[in-house]
């Protein structure tokens, strides 16, 4: 079986299994939504480099230990060190959120899933094919801090494999909760 298939799979019985708790654990559920601004970074090849980077994210919040949370990731653009050609990349992304709450406003999380990424240009040597798009895993760990029970504001970083090209993404981001 191959490595993305199982990954799918894993994926999909964590979602079934994070609804069916939610359904029973209903206190802090509901939709939010948010936005983000920071850093992307990349160290691949003859690409060392970092820009600024935005996402946008909304979701569904199960309970107070799970949701499943869709974003947007404009990763700026990467430049190469010497000769190349700047490459812009985005991506759109599908994960599952489990939270420890470590008090009533402050709380840890991390996140997995998966993200289609889109590059403007392939890049060849770095990224495994000729390919300027695709779906590969992401991944990351944050913080939050709840400041009511609508707005929280969090700090993320975050992981997005394109190939054998990893992008990294650190920021700061705002949610809302309704």
């Amino acid at each position: 079986m191959s490595k993305n298939k199982m990954l799918s799979r894993t994926l999909l019985a964590v979602l079934i299994g994070a609804a069916a708790f939610g359904a029973q654990a209903a206190e802090d559920t509901g939709l939010y939504v948010g936005v983000g601004a920071g850093q992307s970074f990349v160290d691949e090849g003859v690409y060392d480099d970092e820009d600024t980077a935005f996402s946008v994210f909304g979701g569904y919040q199960f309970n107070r230990y799970f949701a499943i949370e869709a974003s947007y990731n404009d990763f700026g653009k990467l430049e190469p060190e010497g000769a190349g050609q700047a490459v812009e990349a985005d991506s759109a992304a599908l994960t599952v959120v489990g939270t420890v709450p470590f008090t009533d406003k402050f709380s840890g999380y991390a996140k997995a899933g998966f993200h289609s990424w889109d590059l403007d240009t392939p890049i060849a040597g770095v990224i495994g094919t000729s390919d300027d798009s695709g779906t590969d895993p992401t991944y990351g760990v944050g913080l939050q801090y709840r400041f009511t029970d609508s707005v929280a504001l969090r700090g993320e970083y975050s992981r997005f494999e394109a190939e054998d090209l990893d992008l990294d993404l650190a920021q700061l981001q705002v949610r809302f909760d309704f």
